[in-house]
């Protein structure tokens, strides 16, 4: 892996150096868009949206749309905005991980000590873990200044990017009934959830889909005849006609 962040730990007279890696990627394939008449890749360009004229790099700007007028902002305006770009992630307190709701959590990241840095590193992960409490902090990545909590996971430290509160959009659209349940019917629903209770294991789900797709697509690539395995009477027929690969899908 590649780490996308260096720099440490900061909390107290302690200094941690580590680096952090994305801890998930997408399962899904990376397909690009074509033309269907040669195949050809599908490329965008940057239009006037009033003159439909293409438009050059160094001939765009940025702007904020306030009072049906655009502000334009430049290069020095960013840089001003922007929080100082420092190398550290400082601790401000630690929490109780359970007080923090799922919905504030955004991206994971593994963190590694460097080498001079394992002793620190080992230290913060043990105490942490011994104390059931994450630390929580800032941090700027890609310009931008970030909420995150750091808690052990087996024997790593992760860093996770949450959100800010003025990011969480309120409930008070949602519009749930109020209906009134008899014990009978809670007890029922409760002895379902019981019986169906099982200890968290991940691995077994699968991207299913992206799978079945990957397949199909090599099976087409062979010209092969494929079955669609959740429906036994549907099936797909692939036949090579002018030297390419054309799909003639029968359904059921």
């Amino acid at each position: 892996m590649r780490s996308l962040w260096t720099g440490s730990i900061s909390f107290g007279l302690v200094n941690i150096p580590i680096k952090l890696y994305s801890a998930v990627e997408s399962s899904g394939l990376d397909l690009d868009m074509l033309d269907k008449n040669d195949l050809s890749n599908i490329q965008f360009k940057r239009v006037n949206g009033t003159t439909g004229k293409e438009v050059a790099w160094e001939n765009i700007v940025k702007g904020y749309k306030l009072d049906n007028h655009y502000v334009v902002l430049s290069d020095e305006d960013f840089k001003k905005a922007s929080p100082e770009k420092t190398k550290t992630i400082d601790i401000s307190e630690f929490v109780e991980t359970a007080q923090v709701p799922s919905i504030y959590y955004d991206a994971s990241y593994y963190i590694e000590p460097e080498k001079n840095g394992g002793k620190a590193y080992v230290l913060l992960r043990d105490s942490l873990l011994k104390s059931k409490k994450a630390a929580l902090g800032t941090f700027v990545l890609r310009s931008k200044e970030n909420v995150c909590l750091i808690e052990p996971s087996d024997k790593i430290l992760m860093l996770h990017k949450i959100r800010y509160a003025e990011e969480i959009r309120s409930t008070e659209d949602i519009k749930v009934p109020d209906a009134k349940l008899s014990t009978a019917e809670i007890q029922m629903a409760t002895k379902l959830i019981d019986q169906l209770t099982g200890k968290f294991d991940i691995s077994k789900y699968k991207d299913t889909y992206t799978e079945t797709l990957l397949k199909f697509i090599k099976a087409k690539a062979k010209g092969k005849k494929i079955h669609c395995t959740k429906n036994a009477g549907c099936a797909f027929r692939f036949k090579r006609s002018d030297g390419r690969i054309k799909g003639q899908p029968f359904t059921c």
